[in-house]
């Protein structure tokens, strides 16, 4: 008996890549969640302002939505954290030596400080701590971040109330330089997104960042003088030249410095680093570009993996 077998099925090639893309354009289809130009990438997120202040403004109000005091920690986190530091510094290692109102001094230099920290800890969970709504919907990814930034702007300019009663308590009254404050806040506010931008990338990708950050925070908040004078320490002649003009040309002690200057008549320009608005000015327009077009480069990446 001859058993005859039936030949084995043709495979057919696979067509080539390059086919394939040919008959995606040819029937308009595109790659989802490609990352479009970037003035296309621009005027999508103009088009969601109205998304970016409704989730900054819910994400405020729902912060201490479960503590009894509610909105008033945001007030009451800064106050705190001077009053531990004016402690430490003002009286255990006598740091208002030679700083004339080192009450105002102290927090004002705090309550700045806080803005840019916050900032920086919020955009570096931007992304990695909403993947459930970067994975649901389509949007432009740099709208996370930019909410968080809005969102830490919004909780300073409420801040800025109990620095300013504070400051009236002190005997600093309202005159004209307390307008300077307006750029210098805008610059820092700059500044602060670019660089939440750049952290969000950064978080989205190795996570450990998160984790990092609280210490190196630390670190560059003992390094801006916050709560001590660098010109002072450049006066003792304990470090070199160099080293204290990279500490007073350094961003964060930049934007401290100029609202001092602002708010507190005591704080004059001489305590100054040297051009020190086009420090401000270069720092914010440097990382505020930097930080945009970085987060761009990755914004097919965001939420696989």
């Amino acid at each position: 008996m001859t058993v005859t077998l039936a030949p084995p099925p043709s495979r057919t090639a696979a067509p080539p890549v390059e086919d394939l893309r040919a008959l995606a354009l040819r029937h308009g289809l595109t790659v989802s969640g490609a990352r479009p130009p970037l003035a296309e990438y621009v005027r999508q997120l103009w088009s969601r302002r109205d998304f970016v202040a409704a989730f900054a403004t819910a994400r405020l109000t729902a912060q201490y939505s479960q503590a009894r005091l509610g909105q008033v920690w945001q007030l009451a986190t800064p106050l705190l954290n001077a009053a531990v530091y004016y402690l430490i510094f003002g009286v255990f290692m006598n740091a208002k030596h030679g700083v004339p109102d080192y009450v105002p001094f102290l927090i004002t230099g705090v309550f700045v400080w806080t803005f840019t920290s916050n900032t920086l800890m919020a955009g570096t969970r931007a992304i990695s701590g909403n993947l459930g709504l970067v994975r649901a919907l389509h949007f432009p990814r740099a709208s996370l971040p930019l909410s968080l930034a809005l969102q830490q702007l919004q909780q300073f300019l409420l801040s800025l109330a109990a620095l300013v009663v504070i400051l009236l308590c002190c005997g600093q009254f309202p005159a004209r330089s307390w307008l300077l404050a307006v750029p210098a806040l805008v610059c820092q506010t700059l500044f602060n997104t670019g660089v939440a931008l750049a952290l969000a990338r950064l978080g989205a990708r190795t996570p450990d960042v998160g984790q990092l950050m609280p210490f190196a925070l630390r670190t560059w908040m003992y390094a801006s003088g916050a709560m001590w004078s660098i010109q002072n320490l450049a006066g003792g002649g304990r470090l070199p030249e160099g080293v204290v003009l990279a500490l007073r040309c350094n961003p964060a002690a930049v934007y401290i410095d100029l609202m001092r200057f602002a708010l507190i008549g005591s704080h004059t320009a001489d305590r100054l680093p040297p051009h020190v608005w086009a420090l401000a000015a270069g720092w914010a327009l440097l990382s505020f570009a930097g930080g945009f077009l970085w987060f761009w480069k990755a914004e097919e990446a965001y939420g696989r993996g």
